[in-house]
């Protein structure tokens, strides 16, 4: 069994991967946003490059532990805390946390459930399905991301996806620097302000890939 300073830097490390993994995708996505044409061809070649490197697909099966982990590893954390009578933070701190800090566990949960749908719609149709070739030869990853998000409740399902995960990442951000001891009173300030900026530009940037490909990809 683990203690819980070990669950905490379980969850603290990764946590940070995934933040990582959050941004090296949100890069490669932003050629959604390219005129439609464009980013039809790249963003396939884009993605045919992903799924043929070697390292890509190292990288892959950590991400795929660490999801596991996080969300096997919070849910722990989770009924730990409600079976002695507290919550995701501790009684202490009682109403000087912030609700998003205390519900940690829901955020978490509609994260998951999110991820189950967008692995089923994307990845799993894109590495075991049978989707059409583009003018290169490559899998037409662009015209899957289109038809899906060419679904209004979808783009909803999304975006309110990205609102939890905004706040999942302020609280987590500010607390994985706690349990890394980065905590310093002189760092305070500059943690939390960049956790926020982070997620708030990761959370806003996703929620408008759909929005935009719903109003203008044909």
């Amino acid at each position: 069994m683990l203690s819980t300073l070990s669950r905490k830097m379980l969850m603290c490390l990764t946590g940070l991967f995934l933040s990582f993994f959050l941004l090296i995708h949100f890069l490669g996505n932003l050629q959604l946003f390219l005129p439609p044409e464009q980013a039809h061809l790249q963003f396939n070649a884009y993605s045919h490059f992903l799924s043929g490197n070697i390292l890509i697909k190292m990288v892959s099966y950590v991400l795929y532990a660490s999801i596991i982990l996080h969300a096997l590893d919070g849910l722990v954390i989770t009924l730990k805390n409600k079976k002695s009578g507290g919550s995701y933070q501790s009684e202490r701190r009682g109403r000087a946390s912030k609700w998003y800090s205390r519900n940690m566990g829901i955020l978490g949960t509609l994260i998951l459930i999110f991820l189950m749908i967008h692995f089923q719609n994307f990845w799993y149709v894109y590495k075991f399905g049978n989707p059409p070739l583009d003018d290169n030869g490559n899998k037409d990853l662009y015209i899957l991301v289109v038809t899906v998000f060419k679904e209004w409740w979808y783009v909803i399902i999304y975006v309110v996806s990205m609102g939890a995960l905004c706040y999942h990442l302020i609280h987590g951000i500010h607390s994985a620097a706690r349990t890394l001891g980065l905590f310093h009173p002189k760092f305070v300030k500059w943690f939390k302000t960049a956790g926020i900026v982070y997620a708030v530009i990761i959370s806003i940037g996703f929620a408008l890939m759909p929005i935009y490909v719903f109003f203008t990809a044909h």
